[in-house]
């Protein structure tokens, strides 16, 4: 596994375990599933409703904590300074974890300013490990910035071979703030896991239309933490740093660009 030198300098693995919408004994089994084939970074959110499953699966994994990185966001009604600050405590309290590795202020509200003090205060006091942002488009992350103390560990985004992002990471390399991908697979959307560019460049590696998606973002720099409820498939996902895409197929791929979300959040 790779990681990635996060400006606080935390090592953050390249790819995790995203967990939207799994739920229960579901999001639990899915989480064991992953800790035994080497996942250790784990991305949850109060959104989700799993924080507590999360938590209860990395408790009974039995992977030292020190080898794990958990990530989690904060979501309304957390909107000011004192309810991020009791948001944090719940978090903590759920995911029952003594510090969280990263934790993210879930989207651009007009409070996040008000919101970010109390996460920089978590993190001076070590009880975050790092801290950061999540759906911020460039001109909203270089506003936030004039408020900050702490410069944003991550931004959280939309990205995929259908909506790159590269502007915007150039922006975040430039600030220093790392710039991670969710729904790396765009959710199958523009049927990406059949897409005949990713099918024949995948013929030439010996990969999948899945495995080369990652691999295009990773060897950009762009940390992925796709979501799947398989464990053949998280296998799978995990196949992707015993190979480097040719300057030829990552010019193939980016011609895949629509430049626009697929998902309405930009």
């Amino acid at each position: 596994m790779k990681h990635i030198t996060l400006n606080t300098g935390s090592e953050m693995p390249m790819l995790g375990l995203g967990t939207y919408a799994l739920r229960g004994t579901e999001c639990e089994r899915c989480v064991l599933d992953a800790l035994e084939l080497g996942y250790r970074l784990f991305d949850t959110a109060q959104m989700y409703g799993n924080e507590r499953e999360v938590g209860n699966a990395l408790r009974r994994g039995g992977v030292p904590r020190g080898e794990l990185f958990v990530t989690t966001k904060l979501y309304r009604p957390s909107t000011s300074y004192a309810l991020a600050k009791q948001g944090i405590e719940a978090s903590l309290n759920a995911l029952q974890l003594d510090f969280i590795d990263l934790l993210l202020i879930h989207e651009p509200y007009r409070e996040a300013e008000e919101m970010y003090p109390a996460l920089e205060e978590a993190y001076r006091d070590g009880r975050l490990g790092a801290i950061g942002v999540s759906n911020f488009n460039a001109a909203r992350h270089a506003a936030f910035l004039r408020s900050c103390t702490v410069i944003p560990a991550v931004n959280q985004v939309e990205a995929h071979v259908f909506f790159q992002q590269r502007e915007l990471l150039e922006d975040m390399k430039a600030y220093g703030t790392h710039m991670q991908a969710w729904s790396p697979f765009a959710a199958g959307k523009n049927d990406l896991f059949d897409n005949s560019v990713l099918r024949a460049i995948g013929l030439a590696y010996g990969k999948t239309p899945a495995q080369i998606a990652l691999n295009y973002l990773v060897r950009q720099g762009i940390s992925v933490i796709p979501k799947s409820s398989r464990k053949e498939r998280m296998k799978e996902n995990l196949g992707v740093f015993d190979f480097q895409l040719r300057d030829e197929d990552m010019r193939r791929i980016r011609a895949l660009d629509k430049g626009k979300t697929l998902f309405g959040w930009y």
